[in-house]
């Protein structure tokens, strides 16, 4: 009977991203909404603030993360080619870095030989990837899948707290903006260690404390560089 466990290390990339485009979509905007409003501006300031910066800010996440994880693909194929050619060139040298690997973990010396050479038979070049280089399916990087994650979840995590201000306009949007964006944090950090089965609690109080700390500040700056309505 082979008993099955539920890993979800195959999530990282795309939940990486999401996470990263979310909470950067309620700091950001929130901050930015407290920030401006703080100054004593019109509300169809701080609206045209808000909607320019999750604008703004979805386009810098889809760049950023395209232009970083791209970065990083290019690296990964870099390192690739760089050891096909070591395995056409020097294939038992290859084999006995291999089996190093795999003594150095606890294997008995001719079977790490023999499990090497079995492995490069079959596939070569992907066991010296993920064994030798650490690059492995589940960790790839993928450009285009990031930027995409990372501009949807911001725009989705901008849009909250942008709402809560074209609702609750006067005396009260600061207040509401950073009450609801704290509940938004608090229920994504939770939702986010959920899916990587981490303890929610203090994923929820990670991301609400600095998220906090971010509004805070902004807050604070806007308070400083008061201008007349």
């Amino acid at each position: 009977m082979i008993h099955k466990q539920k890993h979800r290390s195959h999530r990282i990339g795309w939940l990486r991203a999401a996470v990263l485009g979310a909470n950067d979509g309620i700091v950001s905007t929130a901050s930015l909404i407290i920030g401006v409003a703080a100054a004593s501006t019109t509300h169809a300031s701080v609206m045209l603030a808000g909607v320019a910066g999750l604008v703004a800010g979805a386009m810098s996440m889809a760049a950023g993360e395209y232009v970083s994880v791209s970065s990083q693909a290019d690296t990964e194929q870099a390192d690739l080619e760089l050891e096909k050619i070591s395995l056409a060139q020097n294939p038992l040298s290859e084999q006995n870095e291999l089996a190093e690997i795999y003594r150095k973990r606890g294997i008995a010396p001719d079977l790490a030989h023999k499990v090497a050479g079995q492995l490069m038979a079959h596939d070569a070049l992907g066991a010296h990837a993920r064994d030798e280089i650490g690059i492995s399916a589940t960790g790839t990087a993928r450009p285009v899948q990031a930027a995409l994650s990372s501009a949807a979840t911001f725009t989705i995590g901008a849009a909250l707290p942008l709402l809560v201000a074209w609702v609750m306009p006067g005396s009260y949007l600061i207040y509401a903006v950073a009450l609801f964006s704290l509940c938004f944090l608090a229920g994504l950090g939770a939702l986010a260690a959920h899916a990587g089965g981490a303890p929610r609690a203090r994923g929820a109080a990670r991301v609400t404390f600095w998220g906090a700390l971010a509004m805070a500040l902004t807050a604070l700056v806007g308070s400083i560089f008061r201008v007349a309505v």
